[in-house]
């Protein structure tokens, strides 16, 4: 890359995780900002807890544990054990080592420093060297519209009820009066791409898009925005976004993904990848106006990570020619 050229890459937990790795090992720092989504960010025992945030960290000071996807390696649950034998409320799983994160954190956001500082300084005792900022510093929480015609906090969904409501709609709670942290503005006016990492579309990219401004400002920037689907093979590698997708009657394929990106968001996303098990719907993702490419996007390796980053950074090089 050139100095001129800089990666914006939009993230949620741990697929979008995984790109990040990809991406963190074919740029420089100064090349790649990672914009986390906060909207399934909590406060749980008094301690202010960000998910998908710290899943980015953890993988990128390599600390993440490999086979769960998420916490960290050498995890233990005394804390936990201990908490639940009091009675405590005891369904999140907070391991000893993620509860250190936690009670720093909450610790300087108390003394005032912004969630930007905040992730800035565990960038910096984690020896993370690329940039990775929140979506915005103010509380923004999602919130899950269930077909009984209940309301539940996005944790309250995901972790204590193990997502087994029915969804019928997303709600994000504080998004008409906030703003795109100061990182992930200066990101917006310096990009030369976007990537929107695999991530749950309604839970993990929306919240970032629906922050006033974000859309309108990469729309004005006129660089590629290329989205990896995080729907292979009519299966969500992590998470509920199949059971979401068929809840709210959207065809659980890639092609629903690009579906819903083309209706929300008109022309704004320019570039589609597929994995190599969804090449047969190239053809139907293109008519809604999408560039794609069709690869391996299983990442199950560090090799298969770097890979898919160097794929999508070439797509979007040849995007910003065309």
């Amino acid at each position: 890359m050139s100095q001129s050229e800089h990666i914006l890459a939009l993230s949620g937990g741990v697929g979008g995780a995984k790109l990040s790795l990809g991406l963190a090992d074919e740029l420089s720092p100064g090349e790649l900002t990672i914009v986390c989504n906060t909207g399934d960010d909590f406060v749980h025992l008094g301690l202010n807890i960000c998910p998908d945030l710290d899943t980015v960290l953890y993988t990128l000071a390599d600390w993440n544990n490999k086979e769960l996807g998420w916490g960290q390696v050498g995890e233990s649950w005394n804390f936990l054990d201990s908490l639940k034998r009091l009675g405590g409320e005891d369904w999140f799983n907070l391991g000893d080592r993620d509860l250190a994160t936690h009670i720093v954190r909450s610790e300087l956001l108390r003394r005032g420093m912004s969630l930007s500082q905040v992730v800035g300084e565990l960038c910096q005792r984690m020896r993370v060297e690329h940039t990775v900022v929140p979506m915005s510093d103010q509380t923004i929480s999602t919130r899950v519209h269930t077909a009984d015609g209940k309301t539940l906090m996005f944790q309250h969904y995901f972790v204590r009820d193990r997502c087994e409501p029915e969804v019928s709609a997303f709600e994000f709670s504080g998004i008409d009066t906030a703003e795109p942290a100061a990182g992930f503005s200066k990101a917006i006016d310096n990009c030369s791409a976007v990537v929107v990492c695999p991530s749950n579309p309604f839970v993990s990219v929306d919240p970032i898009f629906a922050i006033p401004g974000v859309v309108d400002r990469l729309r004005q920037r006129q660089v590629p925005v290329v989205v990896v689907s995080n729907i292979v093979g009519g299966e969500a590698l992590k998470g509920p976004a199949a059971k979401m997708m068929k809840e709210l009657g959207m065809p659980m394929t890639a092609l629903g993904v690009a579906q819903h990106y083309s209706k929300k968001y008109g022309d704004l996303f320019t570039g589609f990848v597929l994995d190599s098990q969804d090449a047969a719907l190239e053809d139907d993702v293109r008519a809604l106006g999408f560039a794609t490419i069709v690869t391996n996007t299983v990442m199950l390796t560090l090799h298969d990570k770097t890979e898919l980053a160097r794929e999508v950074l070439a797509f979007a090089s040849t995007l910003r020619k065309a």
